[in-house]
């Protein structure tokens, strides 16, 4: 159990929690191995609360700075960014 990273632990969170704010599928993926690999618990728990309906990834974005964390924001443009144009050394 000690070699299982916590990140790793809460992809499957993070990536439902995007779903529930209006990510797609693909989407949802790929940022939630970026987002789980550099954020920590908290920011992860701020952006849970980030429900919606369908959203682009400017659309969500968006919504994350209104939360008023510099660096969730840069992780999120950041990943959202590299998972659109297929950048992401993640799986989409």
């Amino acid at each position: 159990m000690a070699a299982c990273a916590p990140s790793k632990l809460a992809y499957g969170t993070v990536k439902s929690a995007l779903r529930d704010a209006g990510l797609s599928e693909p989407n949802s993926a790929c940022m939630a191995e970026r987002m789980t690999d550099r954020l920590t618990i908290g920011q992860l728990q701020k952006l849970k609360k980030l429900k919606g309906a369908d959203r682009s990834l400017g659309d969500f974005v968006a919504a994350v700075r209104r939360v008023g964390d510099r660096e969730a924001l840069e992780v999120t443009a950041s990943s959202a960014a590299l998972c659109a144009t297929g950048l992401a050394r993640e799986k989409r």
